[in-house]
């Protein structure tokens, strides 16, 4: 084809009754004119528009079925919500809400009181309060408590986690002034109190996430820190990255970090507590008023349809039997490895291949150095690329040749799916 051969940008959208038909024709004939010009043909433009006019109208953001055995996978969303959570979500979205209003006394009301008082229940800690994810409870506590004076932390938790979230970043973006104590792997208490002075504020503590210092190392625990925090008289934020509820591995949970010392701790709410993305703070009460009242609160605050699904999240954990069970991210970490083995058997009866042993992953920066026995549905790698483009996508991890689809981050139904999936890819 030759470029004078191309039609018009009319004539290509004529008779398509869609109202993009002719922005998209436009850029197909663009793309079009690329390719001739390269010694490439285009092909069938009609087609190409079908397909194009396709893709505009089908939302970018999809439901993924993830087969990578990583149960808390950045890249796919993190923690997937429970059902109940899920409920909420839709019932608060369809209409109005008393998001910001008292039904009781007839006036304006706070957001932060819909899920404080579960998070006092839950933690032990005298007042609470969510933004939008943990970065931001980091920044807002800094900006609200060290705003141009003097952070303390220690030169080994000065670490970068996904997408280039840098600690010493958000100290600076705050206001805070960071002080570095101790060395890279070997801090103790004294390196704190060594260096306080007039201007120092705030003692950090930061949890490693998936960062791990082994050998010839030290670390002062958090009731050691507490306790300079207290003959400095200055207060101690702990970080606790992921954060938990109930006892996952050696992962610190919030109620525990209170009880040691700290004065506000946060901790993310998708990760290992298995509801959405925010920022969690749990604390004194007069250092939690503080962030409330900082005008950075209102850039970050958390928004009605987060707050919906973690305020339901939030109610399960007041039974941990049942947290357990209807909370994914725990049903995952938990679940009986020869639960895992019969559903890869299935799952290879149904589509062939072979089952594999592996290993599963926590993720989202928690438990780094844990294992979980697992097992996988290995087929062959070509299956890869169209299950990624499948409907719902499927993706799994290749090694030596194989697509491995791992059981542990499937439950029985995306099974299923998995293995219509694969019968519609060998199609």
């Amino acid at each position: 084809m030759e470029l004078r051969d191309l039609p018009s940008v009319d004539e290509l959208a004529r008779g398509v009754g869609d109202p993009l038909a002719v922005d998209v024709a436009r850029e197909v004939l663009a793309r079009a004119r690329e390719e001739i010009a390269a010694g490439n043909e285009p092909g069938d433009l009609h087609e190409r528009l079908s397909d194009e006019l396709a893709r505009a109208w089908t939302p970018s953001l999809r439901r993924v079925l993830n087969a990578t055995g990583v149960i808390v996978h950045t890249n796919l969303g993190r923690a997937p919500l429970p059902e109940v959570a899920l409920r909420h979500v839709a019932d608060v979205a369809r209409g109005y809400s008393n998001l910001e209003f008292d039904l009781a006394a007839g006036v304006r009301g706070s957001r932060q009181d819909h899920a404080a008082a579960i998070l006092r229940r839950l933690t032990g800690a005298e007042a609470a309060l969510a933004v939008n994810n943990n970065a931001a409870a980091v920044l807002l506590a800094l900006a609200a408590l060290a705003a141009e004076r003097e952070v303390l932390v220690s030169r080994g938790e000065l670490i970068e986690i996904g997408d280039g979230f840098r600690i010493p970043e958000v100290l600076e973006r705050s206001g805070a002034r960071l002080v570095e104590v101790g060395t890279t792997n070997r801090t103790r208490a004294a390196d704190y109190e060594r260096a306080a002075g007039p201007e120092t504020a705030l003692l950090l503590r930061v949890h490693q996430s998936n960062f791990r210092l082994l050998g010839f190392t030290e670390r002062p625990s958090l009731r050691e820190v507490a306790a300079v925090g207290r003959r400095l008289r200055v207060p101690v934020l702990d970080d606790l990255g992921s954060g938990a509820f109930l006892d996952v591995g050696d992962e610190p949970t919030a109620r525990a970090a209170l009880a040691a010392g700290a004065d506000l701790v946060c901790f993310s709410g998708d990760k290992l507590l298995g509801g959405p993305q925010a920022g969690i703070v749990v604390g004194r009460a007069e250092l939690v008023e503080r962030l409330r009242r900082h005008p950075l609160h209102r850039a970050v605050r958390i928004d009605k349809l987060t707050l919906a699904a973690l305020e339901a999240t939030l109610l399960l954990y007041l039974d941990p039997a049942r947290a357990a069970v209807e909370v994914p991210v725990l049903r995952m970490l938990r679940e009986e490895t020869a639960a895992v083995r019969t559903r890869a058997e299935r799952l290879v009866a149904a589509v062939g291949g072979e089952v594999e042993e592996t290993i599963a992953r926590v993720g989202g920066g928690a438990l780094p150095l844990a294992e979980l026995a697992s097992f996988a549905c290995a087929v062959d790698e070509s299956l890869a690329a169209p299950l990624r483009t499948h409907t719902p996508p499927v993706v799994g991890v290749v090694r030596d040749g194989r697509l491995l689809l791992d059981c542990r981050t499937l439950t029985d139904a995306e099974a299923d799916e998995v293995a219509a999936a694969i019968a519609a890819a060998r199609a």
